[in-house]
């Protein structure tokens, strides 16, 4: 019987473990994540966790009686640094190695850390001790920062206001989440921080950041000084492929797979979620995605290719993705951004329901973003999901026939 090692506990890796079994693997497979705390799912610690409205129970993924339910050998604690190909054995900072017949990578990707120096008061959001540790600043009280107006920084600035806290966003670029709206929509979220009286300085980098805790200063590149207790930095995230610099395996912004997720030079080698750089056939280009349902979706198919090798199946997903801010429910699939041609059905000002639909030919539909519409959200994902194209004037009209609800 072959033994499946999978390198990461995330929701990646637990649901490639899961996947395999119910796939109908019967060997060893061995679950190692480099946290002692059990898996956990990461969405909430930027939004339910942080707010207390979630403890670590509830956001568990795996526990040791599940794992020990479908024969997964769970091993915490525990950080990889190399893989040898040749002999297929994982090596480990403090285990002993441990060989594979085949090897998932699952390691997900870090928040890329403040380029000012690290100082106490001064965050990144990416694990659970991470969320912990901001909240309790948080709670500390005290005007709160926040570098960084995307997913992160936006749901971050959106819980330390429902706490009761002074927050102001800054940003370099023009708009907020400027890699997945284009402008016109981007303005959108300038409004929703507004309203909810989130202060936002766009178009202004940081240049520093002096202070500890409770007396920080951010400098700002056109001299202004923002005086915080708290700051946080949320400008992205980095793929974990450190550790196989030195496997032979092609690493560039990620493990390079190809088509079915398998490492291009390794057909016993695959990766799942963040690290994963994988070539999407339907896109024609290589790429890597990081968000949650990516994670989810990408691990069954390598749970099938793995279990299946007779019947591959090219990963070729349609990207979705959430984001709980404020009093908005955003959900955002297929492809949009600023080189998109969109439309707007419904009014973000007036409205308590509208969508942006997305093309890049001016007819077929390629993308979606909603707020506060899953009914729209699911019709959108469905005529991607059709095997026929669907124009975005006819999704224009189904949608316009549910009139949005005016606020009164």
């Amino acid at each position: 019987m072959s033994t499946i090692v999978i390198v990461g506990s995330s929701v990646g890796g637990v649901r490639t473990a899961q996947a395999l079994r119910a796939n109908g693997h019967v060997g060893q497979i061995v679950l190692i994540g480099e946290e002692s705390e059990l898996p956990y799912d990461k969405p909430p610690l930027s939004k339910a966790l942080l707010s207390g409205a979630a403890d670590t129970k509830s956001i568990r993924l795996l526990t040791h009686d599940a794992a020990e339910a479908i024969d997964v050998t769970l091993l915490l604690g525990h950080r990889a640094v190399g893989v040898d190909v040749a002999t297929r054995a994982v090596q480990f900072e403090n285990h002993e190695p441990i060989t594979y017949d085949k090897l998932v990578v699952a390691t997900g990707a870090s928040a890329r850390p403040s380029p000012w120096g690290a100082r106490l008061g001064v965050h990144v959001v990416r694990t659970l001790q991470d969320s912990q540790q901001l909240r309790a600043d948080l709670l500390k009280g005290g005007p709160l920062v926040v570098v960084g107006a995307g997913f992160i920084g936006a749901e971050i600035a959106s819980t330390a206001r429902l706490l009761g806290l002074e927050v102001t966003v800054v940003d370099p670029q023009p708009v907020p989440m400027s890699r997945v709206f284009n402008t016109e929509i981007g303005k959108w979220f300038v409004d929703l921080h507004h309203r909810h009286g989130t202060k936002v300085i766009l178009g202004v980098g940081v240049e520093g950041i002096d202070g500890e805790r409770g007396q920080l200063q951010v400098r700002l590149t056109d001299g202004r000084i923002l005086d915080a207790a708290t700051v946080v930095v949320g400008i992205g995230a980095k793929p974990n492929d450190e550790w196989l610099e030195a496997s032979g395996l092609l690493i560039d912004n990620g493990l390079v797979c190809d088509q079915y997720c398998r490492a291009i030079d390794d057909s016993n080698v695959f990766a799942v979620g963040d690290v994963a750089r994988w070539f999407h056939r339907g896109n024609g280009v290589d790429m890597r995605a990081e968000h949650w349902t990516n994670a989810v979706d990408q691990a069954q198919c390598v749970a099938h290719n793995i279990t299946r090798p007779d019947d591959l199946h090219a990963y070729e997903p349609i990207a979705y993705v959430w984001s709980d801010q404020y009093d908005w429910k955003i959900q955002v699939a297929g492809r949009t951004g600023e080189d998109l041609g969109h439309v707007i059905v419904g009014d973000p000002h007036t409205d308590e329901k509208f969508a942006a639909l997305y093309t890049d030919d001016g007819q077929r539909l390629a993308g979606a973003a909603t707020v506060n519409w899953p009914r729209a959200l699911v019709e959108c994902r469905r005529a991607l999901n059709a095997t026929t194209d669907v124009s975005v004037a006819d999704m224009h009209s189904r949608l316009s026939s549910a009139v949005p609800v005016a606020r009164n």
